[in-house]
């Protein structure tokens, strides 16, 4: 019941974010395409990744991910920062551009956590919050063990 549950709320949040970045989507020049989008989102994920990071991530080839890269740069949703640590590496970040364009989301996450303040008591709130931080390292210790595993 509880794997039920929770991949149908997984389900519900997914169906939410997609509806809302298709209607987003546009067919004018410089706007998103829905691959695109996921690749900026995947940049948002990751943390302002390297291309090398980048690239591993979603087993895609270097060139591939250049290519990628540089048509979202192109775009105007991506931009090359210089790592502090290496001035010869780049970290990829979003732009204003694509922060503003990703508001699409706030509303239904605002809209949700205003009914959850609502409808459960503070203890409640409180348990799901430790609950949702649990789950969120388990997730983090998941995804370190894989990247592990593809070295």
């Amino acid at each position: 019941m509880l794997s039920h549950d929770f991949e149908t709320l997984y389900l519900k949040f997914r169906a939410n974010f997609y509806k809302r970045m298709v209607a987003r989507i546009g067919t004018r020049k410089g706007s998103l395409s829905a691959t695109e989008l996921f690749c900026v989102e995947v940049i948002l994920l990751l943390g302002n990744p390297t291309i090398s990071e980048f690239a591993s991530y979603l087993n895609i080839s270097l060139p591939n991910a250049n290519y990628k890269i540089n048509s979202l740069i192109e775009k105007d949703y991506v931009q090359k920062i210089n790592s502090a640590d290496d001035k010869r590496e780049y970290r990829l970040a979003s732009t204003s551009k694509y922060e503003n364009y990703r508001d699409f989301n706030k509303d239904f996450n605002n809209h949700l956590m205003k009914r959850v303040y609502e409808i459960f008591t503070p203890e409640e709130q409180q348990q799901m919050s430790y609950i949702l931080q649990r789950l969120i390292k388990i997730m983090d210790e998941q995804s370190s063990e894989e990247a592990l595993r593809n070295d």
